[in-house]
């Protein structure tokens, strides 16, 4: 992997019983090695068992070991924060599954729980509780966390929150840059309430090292009349190295772009049977394996790139975030331990035709049979966001369709990837925004709109299976600005396929929509919309029950109209 997180750290903890029976506090600290460390960062937490849980000790060790072994093994590809929330959700869930096995309920597995996790250039803290991190910057020393405390008197309080007190897990979370030197400060009750924020500052500071400074904290903690349990872990940000920009690119070039391939031609005992596809970034080839006569599909970066690095940084995601994609409705990439001699990836052969040909052979599809193709497509984009990874170029040309009617994506050219996001590159990464009249709209104007914007390709694609056409027209091609955008109007779907409902069309129209908030929140509420008639969808829009307010009215004003005008006849008639 080119990317390198290049960090330094140190750190020291400690943690005595004090004055109470036994110690229910935890500390731990681990910090990863090579692509670990860049793809999920250092982690340091502590947590303290609640007194009146009877279990407490053993549940504030439990969040800290199963934090260690379960968030490092989440996928490279996930955010910190979804890694570290999907992780404490599990703990909370178990702790309180644990908790409600006894009968009692003073035996409950309960504790506070804060986290540190340090990717990057980003410090991202995770906090239930009363325990608390701090942030020393030079003379300044900041609280990043809030207790959770119900007063309950002048003098007494209770936890409003903590692991396994609930179900539903109610965590803070929030991010901030680091810088070198930054030290970090854990600690637990029994400490910063017995302590001035201004004697730990002093304490760090006077102290020859991290250890000292953990030991005298706890000492002054403990001869200030505490009668808690007493723990801190102190994390100091030693370096953090900005690679340059001619570092990353001669990592990114360490191998050189492949010539143009013709047939016969051969790579690293690949042997060039066919060129499929060509475009300004890319080519693809039908290749054979010439150890096994396998055959699959090379696909190479284009010369017109071979000196940008943001491009190449992208070309080699691709395979990288590909190969973590794990789906039978997307194209598998081919992890060959074999050297490579020139920048090239290779991904499965698919057979069939794509999902463009398919439409222009089939403009009047019959309607289970397309939207069973919707529905593949479907849980092939599931695939992508259960990664935290976004698609952002869906179009009928990146979709292979089998005989058998199987469903295959087959490009990862625009994907955009949260994970790897988070990591500090010292260039402007390639954005490429997918194709016109098939990608969000609002990409263009520099918005992502997540998963909606691949829900968007996904209603574009359903409207252009069941109409031959596209949902916009080719409106979309000519807006630039939010104002031209506003202007557009759907065209409804009925108009080139007269059999379709109402209320398929208005699924259509709502996963369509210019603005957002308006789209559906998720596929599965789209699928739901477009295979099962919605009963809001067959009552009439607002503004057409206004239209009809106002038509009724009118008639009724006409045909007082004209009685009042017969009546003024027959009277002047009668005269």
């Amino acid at each position: 992997m080119h990317l390198s997180s290049e960090i330094r750290l140190s750190t020291a903890q400690q943690s005595i019983t004090g004055r109470k029976a036994r110690n229910e506090d935890c500390l731990g600290f681990f910090m990863p090695m090579g692509n670990l460390l860049t793809t999920k960062g250092a982690c340091g937490m502590i947590a303290d068992g609640v007194s009146t849980a009877e279990a407490g000790a053993e549940a504030a060790e439990y969040c800290v070991r199963e934090f260690i072994n379960d968030y490092f093994d989440t996928p490279d590809i996930w955010t910190v924060k979804k890694s570290a929330q999907k992780v404490l959700t599990s703990i909370n869930r178990s702790l309180y599954a644990r908790s409600h096995e006894y009968l009692s309920s003073t035996r409950g597995f309960v504790c506070t729980f804060s986290v540190l996790v340090i990717k990057s250039h980003t410090a991202h803290l995770f906090h239930i509780g009363d325990s608390r991190i701090y942030r020393i910057r030079g003379d300044h020393m900041e609280c990043l966390t809030t207790d959770h405390v119900t007063p309950l008197s002048q003098s007494s309080s209770c936890l409003s929150r903590a692991m396994g007190m609930d179900t539903h897990l109610d965590i803070d979370y929030r991010s901030v840059a680091i810088e070198p030197h930054d030290i970090f400060l854990l600690t637990t009750d029994g400490v910063h309430d017995t302590l001035q924020p201004r004697t730990i500052q002093t304490i760090i500071h006077e102290s020859d090292s991290l250890d000292e400074a953990c030991e005298t904290l706890i000492t002054e903690a403990y001869n200030a009349g505490s009668t808690d349990n007493l723990s801190c872990q102190l994390i100091r940000v030693d370096q953090v190295v900005r690679e340059s920009i001619d570092d990353l690119t001669d990592k990114l070039t360490a191998l050189p772009f492949p010539p143009d391939l013709e047939p016969g031609m051969r790579i690293d005992d690949y042997e060039i049977l066919s060129e499929l596809y060509a475009s300004n970034r890319s080519q693809l080839y039908c290749v054979k394996d010439l150890s096994d006569g396998k055959e699959w599909v090379m696909k190479t970066p284009s010369q017109n790139y071979n000196d940008d690095p943001a491009y190449i940084e992208r070309f080699i995601m691709e395979e990288w975030v590909g190969s973590r994609i794990d789906s039978p409705h997307v194209v598998r990439i081919c992890n060959s331990n074999r050297p490579k001699t020139f920048l090239y990836y290779l991904m499965q052969k698919v057979d069939g035709i794509t999902l463009e040909q398919w439409i222009e052979e089939n403009p009047y599809p019959k309607p289970a049979e397309a939207i069973k193709l919707v529905k593949q497509i479907a849980k092939g984009l599931k695939a992508f966001h259960q990664r935290e990874t976004l698609h952002q170029d869906l179009k009928p040309s990146n979709i292979m369709i089998s005989k058998e009617g199987h469903i295959t994506l087959v490009d990862f050219g625009s994907v955009y990837v949260s994970g790897i996001d988070e990591i500090f590159v010292p260039i402007e990464r390639d954005k490429i925004l997918g194709t016109v009249n098939y990608s969000d709209p609002l990409l263009r104007l520099g918005q992502n709109t997540g998963i909606k914007g691949d829900l968007f390709s996904l209603a574009c694609i359903t409207y252009e299976i069941f109409t031959h056409h596209l949902p916009y027209g080719e409106g979309l091609e000519r807006c630039e600005t939010p104002q031209q955008l506003e202007k557009l109007k759907y065209i409804p779907s009925d108009r080139y396929n007269p059999i379709l409902p109402i209320w398929f069309d208005r699924a259509l129209m709502k996963g369509l929509s210019i603005r957002p908030e308006e789209r559906y929140q998720s596929i599965e509420q789209f699928l739901q919309d477009a295979t099962h008639p919605n009963p809001s969808f067959l009552l009439p829009k607002k503004e057409e029950k206004q239209t009809y307010n106002i038509i009724f009215w009118q008639m009724m004003s006409l045909v007082w109209f004209i009685t009042s005008m017969f009546l003024i006849a027959a009277l002047w008639l009668q005269d």
